[in-house]
């Protein structure tokens, strides 16, 4: 499918991955070899909330996308082994409502950041947090945000 979108496209296309799978080093290469010109990941992980008084699903589909701060540490991992997997853009989300949590995902490997669950408690995240990432990058002495792509310690 990714071939065939790159034939018509006239735009960067970025494929989004899921983070429902076993392993996603394979789906990134997939990606990157088809054409991709960056990956995007991750997306909300398939969960589930009961209510126990009822016994039934708190949501009414059953289950459900778990997302924001709660997927933080697992988003990180999928960023960081897809980022060592492959030569295109990393496109990181996941729990991300800080500057300082912006940065753990550039560190991770991501060129570039998205931020999705914290927008619907304070609609204005999106400056508050690239402030915050500016404030970082200065008490860090790192003059270019990009000095901080996959410069993880392992």
């Amino acid at each position: 499918m990714i071939t065939a979108v790159k034939r018509v496209a006239r735009r960067p296309v970025i494929v989004k991955l899921s983070p429902n799978v076993s392993a996603i080093e394979p789906l990134a290469r997939a990606a990157e070899e088809s054409g991709a010109d960056a990956i995007s990941l991750v997306n909300t992980f398939i969960a589930l909330a009961i209510d126990a008084r009822t016994r039934r699903p708190r949501i009414g589909a059953g289950f459900g996308g778990l997302s924001g701060p709660a997927i933080k540490p697992i988003a990180l991992r999928l960023v960081c082994q897809a980022a060592r997997a492959v030569k295109i853009p990393v496109i990181g989300l996941g729990g991300i409502a800080t500057g300082e949590d912006a940065a753990e995902f550039l560190i991770a490997g991501a060129s570039v950041v998205e931020v999705g669950t914290a927008t619907f408690w304070d609609p204005r995240s999106c400056v508050r947090i690239a402030g915050e990432l500016g404030a970082f990058l200065e008490r860090e002495g790192v003059g270019n945000v990009r000095e901080l792509v996959g410069t993880l310690k392992m």
